[in-house]
């Protein structure tokens, strides 16, 4: 068989059916449909593109997937109710939240094994590397904070207050700042990162705010708004909340194509994936999924 093109592929995690549905996502036809762990919620692909890790809350195991074959290829316990998951921009590392167990778990990629757990505050929720890989932060939906994790040393070395219930958090692409949702409040905090303090007003966003995501050029936020069924749109050059995008039922996870002109949107309740073209943020396309989808991430482009 011949090759047919690169492009890239969106990989939704569907907690209800225990399964992970592989998009392409130049026509966002369906690839694959990949049987993992009961239960499986967050997902992050490699750097190469060669691998997807899937978190799944049930069996307390991360997944591994091979891109290649669009099958499970590893399977690594780590604990307790694990939750989402980053890898370091170097791809040696990934940090995987355990809400269970109030820590963070580091897992080598080469050799697929747990090497050390990291332990944070309270009920921690999200978590956002930076493009250095220095620095892991991670929101705490138990206590209003923020941890910043030093990589190096794989220590908590600071803490930022935030709003209430913070819920997920995104870096942007320079770098320079955090944006963290505080759920409880309905806005969004931003974090300076150069000295870890929460900068200008809050930005208003929509009912029971979960995840976001920064485009690839660091000048747009995507805000999915869980109970009022929309996607809020955050201009992060002036930090102001610029759209508000209908979706359907549960809008929870969300993850931006890599040429930024696509952001995808799970919808939970709805078994649905909608996706919306950034250009005029308007709804192009809803493909349907499995059952509950939480999570979405996206490889750099493939070769098919």
């Amino acid at each position: 068989m011949g090759f047919t093109g690169v492009t890239a592929r969106a990989y939704v995690t569907n907690l209800g059916s225990g399964d992970v549905y592989v998009f392409n996502t130049s026509n966002n036809a369906l690839i694959g449909i990949i049987d993992v762990d009961d239960g499986p919620y967050g997902a992050a692909v490699t750097p190469d593109g060669l691998r997807v890790y899937v978190t799944t809350i049930v069996n307390g195991t991360v997944n591994v997937i091979s891109t290649a074959t669009n099958t499970v290829i590893d399977t690594i316990l780590i604990g307790f109710f694990p939750g989402e998951l980053v890898i370091t921009p170097d791809g040696t590392r990934a940090y995987a939240v355990l809400i269970g167990e109030d820590a963070v778990a580091v897992i080598d990629t080469e050799t697929n094994t747990v090497i050390e757990k990291i332990e944070v505050r309270d009920g921690p929720y999200s978590i956002a590397v930076t493009p250095d890989g220095t620095r892991i932060y991670v929101s705490h939906f138990g206590d209003d904070f923020v941890s910043v994790i030093d990589t190096d040393t794989n220590t908590v070395v600071d803490s930022v207050t935030v709003g209430t219930f913070p819920t997920g958090i995104a870096i942007t692409p320079d770098g320079t700042r955090a944006y963290v949702i505080n759920g409880g409040d309905e806005n969004v905090s931003v974090i300076q990162l150069d000295d870890n303090t929460v900068s200008g007003p809050t930005i208003p966003v929509g009912f029971d705010p979960r995840q976001i995501v920064i485009t690839p050029d660091g000048t747009r936020a995507y805000v999915t708004n869980f109970r009022d069924d929309t996607v809020t749109v955050i201009d992060t050059v002036n930090d102001l909340a610029i759209d508000t995008i209908p979706v359907l039922d549960g809008p929870l996870g969300v993850a931006v194509a890599p040429d930024g002109t696509r952001v995808y949107i799970t919808n939970a309740n709805a078994d649905s994936v909608s996706v919306i073209r950034t250009a005029d943020n308007t709804v192009i396309d809803t493909t349907g999924v499995g059952d509950d989808p939480n999570f979405v991430a996206i490889s750099p482009p493939i070769l098919e």
